[in-house]
Formats: C-alpha cells, sequence, structure tokens
C-alpha cells in the first residue's frame, strides 16, 4: 500500500502548467469566452449570471459574486471536496505525471490494508443486497419500494437492495468470495453466538447502502418487512463506519450546488426529496445529529435547513440540532412541515413547488426558539409573562457580538411588542447580574462609519500586484522604486515576494504562487490580488496617472507604516530613510505605459 509522500514545488508547478484550467472548469460548467478572460456561472453560489471569471494566461478563477477564487488545485478543492493531495492526485493523472510516492509503516500498512478488505466486503454486500431486490424473493422489498411511490430510477440511484428471509444468505455469498468468518463480522455484517454460529445482521429487510463522500459503501441500513423489531437496523461502528461523521446522502448532496442542505432525520425523507428535485437532502445515520456531522457540514455550506418531523420528538431534536449547529457557526432554519409529519408526506401530498416555498419561507432558528419557548408560559398572566421576557433576555445574551444581538433583540421586540429599550434594559440587567455579555450601546447618531484607512490602503496594494500581474513589463520600470516590505498587509508581503521573485527571472505564475499557500481563505485573497478591477480608462494618459497614484499611495503608506515603527529598530530607520529616497524619486518619475 502506497502513499502520496511530500511533493516539490516544481511538480505542483509542472502539472499547474499542464492542467488547462479553462478545460478543467468547463468540465463541470459550460463556459464562454470573453475577450482574454473566460465567464462561467460560478458553481459556488446560485448564480444566473456568469460571474466566474477565469483566466487562462494566469491560470486563476475568481468569482466577483461569492469571492470565490484561486488555481485549478483550489477549485478540484471545493468543487469535489478534494484534499490539496487528492486534487494533486487527480490532476497528475489527467496529465500523466508520476508522483513521489513513499511506503507506509508496517502499522500503518496493516491498517490501510485492513479498511480496504472492509471497503470490498461492503461493496459485494451492496451488489449482492441490489441483485436480490430483483428476484423473486425480493418482491416483497420492491413492492415495498414501490408503495413508496419510488421510480426504478431512484431506486438505482441510491443503489437500494433487499436481504432475504433467510438468516445466511449474504455469509455464504462472501465466504464464495474467499473472506473470513472474521472479516465479515467486522465489516458488521454478520454476527456470532453459540446457538445459531456466524449468520447474517440483516434479514428480511430492504436495504439502504450507506456512501462516504467518494461513493464507496460503508455501511448500511436495514427496513424490516412487516411488523419486526428493529423497524430500522443499522450497521455497527467499523474501522470504516463512524456514524458521528457521516451522513445518509452526503455523497450526493455534496454536488447538488445549492446554497443549502436540509437536513432530515431518515433515510426515506431524503431519497424521497431526491426524487422530487431537493438533492440537496441529508440525515443523521440512526442517531442523533452530532457535533462531528456539523463539522462535516460546515464544508460545504453555511445554511441549514431542517426538516425534522413536526411532532413533539421531531421539535425537541431540532432544537438540539439548532444548538449543535450554532455552536460550529452554522445557520440554521426550520422548514414547517404541517399539516404533514415528515418531508416524504409532504411532497407526496403537496409537491415539490409546495415544498420549495416552505424553504424559502423557512424559520430563522432563534425565531423558532422562542416560538416554543413561548408554549410554556400563560401570557395572559403578567407574570407568566415578564418570566417570558426574562427567558428571551437570557438567551438573547448567548449573542456576544452586538450587531447580531442588538437585531435580534429589534425583532423579538417588533414581534412581542415588547419595546426595543424594555428588552434592552432587560438583557443589561440579566447580563450585568451573570456577566454572560456586554450591554449593547446604540450609536448617538445614525451616521454609519466610513470605510477605515486600513481598507484603502489594502485596495491600493490590490491593485498594485494586478497591475504588475497584467503588465509584467512594468516591473521592471518600478523596481528601483518598489520592494515587497511596501506591502505592508502581512499576506500581500508574501504574495509581493514571490511575485517580485519570478518577475525578476522574466517568468511567474499567479497559479502557482496560490498554491503556496494552504488555507482556502487565503487562497481565496490570493486569487483576488491577481484578479483586481483595474479601473476601465480611454487615454493612455490617464492610465499612466491610474498606475503613478497607485503606486505613490503604496510608497507613502510603506513610509508612514515605518514611520510609526522606528523606535530603536535599525531596520525601520534603514526602510524609512530608503523609502523617503525612493518616494522622492517616484515623484519625479514619469513612468509609461505600452499602447
Amino acid at each position: 500500500m502506497n502513499g502520496l509522500a511530500f511533493i516539490p514545488q516544481e511538480t505542483i508547478d509542472y502539472i499547474l502548467d499542464k492542467a488547462n484550467i479553462v478545460e478543467v472548469i468547463a468540465h463541470y460548467r459550460p463556459v464562454i469566452s470573453k475577450g482574454k478572460t473566460y465567464k462561467c456561472v460560478c458553481p459556488f453560489h446560485e448564480d444566473h449570471d456568469p460571474s466566474l471569471s477565469i483566466s487562462q494566461e494566469k491560470q486563476i478563477y475568481h468569482c466577483f459574486g461569492c469571492g470565490a477564487g484561486g488555481n485549478v488545485f483550489t477549485f478540484l478543492m471545493n468543487y469535489e471536496n478534494f484534499t490539496f493531495q487528492e486534487a494533486i492526485k487527480e490532476l497528475a493523472a489527467r496529465a500523466n505525471v508520476d508522483l513521489p510516492e513513499m511506503e507506509y509503516s508496517a502499522e500503518h500498512k496493516k491498517e490501510a490494508d485492513k479498511k480496504a478488505i472492509l471497503l470490498e466486503i461492503n461493496k459485494e454486500a451492496a451488489k449482492y443486497f441490489y441483485y436480490q431486490l430483483r428476484q423473486e424473493s425480493g418482491k416483497i422489498g420492491y413492492r415495498y419500494l414501490a408503495g413508496r411511490e419510488l421510480s426504478d430510477e431512484t431506486i438505482k440511484k441510491f443503489g437500494l437492495g433487499f436481504a432475504n428471509k433467510t438468516s445466511n444468505d449474504l455469509t455464504l455469498y462472501l465466504r464464495q468470495k474467499g473472506y473470513t468468518d472474521e472479516q465479515i463480522i467486522q465489516a458488521g455484517l454478520a454476527t456470532a453466538d453459540e446457538r445459531y454460529g456466524v449468520h447474517d445482521k440483516f434479514w428480511n429487510r430492504v436495504m439502504f447502502p450507506i456512501m462516504d463522500i467518494n461513493h464507496r459503501a460503508i455501511g448500511f441500513g436495514g427496513r424490516v418487512m412487516g411488523d419486526g423489531n428493529p423497524k430500522y437496523l443499522n450497521s455497527p461502528e467499523t474501522p470504516v463506519f463512524d456514524k458521528s461523521r457521516n451522513l445518509y446522502g452526503l455523497n450526493l448532496a455534496r454536488t447538488a450546488r445549492k446554497n443549502n442542505i436540509i437536513l432530515c432525520e431518515g433515510y426515506m425523507d431524503v431519497i424521497s426529496l431526491h426524487q422530487a428535485g431537493f438533492g440537496q437532502a441529508v440525515a443523521s445515520l440512526g442517531t442523533a445529529f452530532t457535533a462531528g456531522q456539523a463539522n462535516l457540514l460546515r464544508r460545504y455550506t453555511e445554511n441549514v435547513l431542517l426538516a425534522y418531523d413536526s411532532d413533539g420528538a421531531g421539535t425537541s431534536a431540532a432544537l438540539r440540532a439548532i444548538g449543535i449547529l450554532r455552536e460550529v457557526g452554522l445557520t440554521g432554519k426550520i422548514i414547517d412541515l404541517k399539516p404533514y409529519k415528515d418531508p416524504d408526506e409532504f411532497v407526496k401530498n403537496l409537491g415539490p413547488e409546495a415544498f420549495q416555498d416552505r424553504i424559502d419561507n423557512a424559520e430563522n432558528s432563534f425565531m423558532f426558539e422562542i416560538r416554543i419557548l413561548e408554549r410554556q408560559f400563560d401570557l395572559s398572566d403578567p407574570e407568566g409573562k415578564t418570566k417570558f421576557h426574562r427567558e428571551i433576555a437570557k438567551k438573547l445574551c448567548q449573542f456576544t457580538e452586538e450587531v447580531e444581538r442588538d437585531n435580534y433583540t429589534q425583532a423579538i421586540a417588533d414581534k412581542y411588542l415588547m419595546g426595543y429599550e424594555n428588552l434592552r434594559k432587560l438583557i443589561h440587567s440579566y447580563a450585568s447580574k451573570t456577566g454572560l455579555a456586554k450591554p449593547i450601546e446604540r450609536p448617538k447618531s445614525g451616521i454609519q462609519q466610513k470605510n477605515k484607512p486600513e481598507e484603502s490602503v489594502r485596495k491600493n496594494q490590490r491593485l498594485l500586484i494586478t497591475w504588475l500581474t497584467e503588465e509584467p513589463y512594468l516591473y521592471a520600470k518600478v523596481k528601483d522604486f518598489l520592494s515587497p516590505s511596501d506591502f505592508t498587509d502581512e499576506l500581500y508581503g508574501k504574495v509581493a515576494v514571490k511575485l517580485f521573485e519570478g518577475l525578476g527571472k522574466t517568468g511567474f505564475s499567479p497559479a502557482g504562487i496560490i498554491s503556496l499557500f494552504q488555507e482556502e481563505s487565503e487562497q481565496r485573497e490570493v486569487a483576488e490580488l491577481f484578479d483586481t478591477k483595474l479601473e476601465m480608462l480611454s487615454t493612455k494618459q490617464e492610465r499612466e496617472k491610474a498606475f503613478h497614484d497607485v503606486l505613490l499611495k503604496v510608497k507613502e503608506n510603506s513610509l508612514e507604516y515605518y514611520s510609526g515603527r522606528l523606535g530603536s529598530d535599525v531596520t525601520a530607520i534603514n526602510q524609512v530613510i530608503e523609502g523617503k529616497k525612493a518616494l522622492e524619486n517616484l515623484k519625479r518619475t514619469h513612468i509609461s505605459l505600452q499602447d
């Protein structure tokens, strides 16, 4: 068993050079040519007009709508949810590039081999169940699924199957494939006892294969035919199946390209919603929603819509899930399914359009919490009403950001006719006693603050990097006046070092520079650096003045920045001395641009 070793930057650059970003993106989205750049509908947010700009020359992409950006590695990592190494491996295979390999340790190899065998066993089991559903013995299962109004296409899409009534069919089949009883038991597909020996875990059940994000069967859920117990049975935890860190249907939902994910309670809810056109639906795996699952969702969306059962148990589960989502920084909303119990019943009775309307009008999770809280108090009684208001104030203290707390305070005050100031004072009083939050301080005037000076500084630095990227010949004309240290933003300074190195060698790759940064947020920002919108000016003189002005502003900020750090810092003193000389020379220098 081999794995990817450390990959030299030269190899990464070579793969970038071989991989045409326009062709890669065009594999997923129709691309149209717009002069020097290409455009397509952005796959990372709900986009109707093409807002994703692709530069074949720079081998980068940047969306002016949602801010997504990076190189071809970044695109695959975001679209396919690949790791960096998986993206490299994919592109290397396309370019016929051999990657360096290294041997795992003996212990690591043994564990990897074990997992590989368990995945193979699950794959064989999924194929076996799928086949049995279409045999005479599986007709009871097929009739059940047809009765649930599932089409053959949907049954095939989810790989649904059937476990026969006899209790050792699958075990015998897997033995014939060469697997040992111990391996079959480790895969969670069989159990052993003194009375029956080794026998199947699942029998007389419609089977739901559970896939990981790479479409590999890692476990199963089974729905019993008839009145047997338990009604639903799931695979136990195995080395390849961790219920708390997987979600049913996520392998399909992750590429739905919606701006949300719908979280359900049951497998049939997910399948029905997918069939109705809501391919972003997922469900937890027979257990309560966990923080691990919330963190998994966070990789794909910021907005989670809860489509839990509308009964009391579903409401309690939704309240618990809201808290978990909030802890990991996700926004939750509640889909109202009444008068039906679950999404499956809803779409079958009212149809997809009605469900989409419920999505569009999903309830804010905090407002949902307050509405459920209201049921505990008698609001016709002044004492009950006062207690309710105190509980609201207590819950509002959970918002540590003042703007957010202020917005919710205003919304609650409006809905429950409490009066903003009264509620604010109640929050202040409660927070002061418990230390849970700082009091909200409303501004004395409605005048909003202007953009901070730092943002103007950063904008000029972004513009200058884009100028030099767009017109590399300018570097030779400004290198005597400018250095990477003039880019005082830490990230911009790192980019400038690599950019100047490349320009000094008469060749550089924006896509290659992006690959030096591991965090997706940094890759986005670096992509924006290379693709900042320059002002469209009609004459050469106007363009020369605009460039000179940006250059001056960057130098002036640099001088101010290092002057403020003089003290006894010799480096800063030298930087200021050199900066003054360069700035004076720059003011007297005319920098011409090519037509």
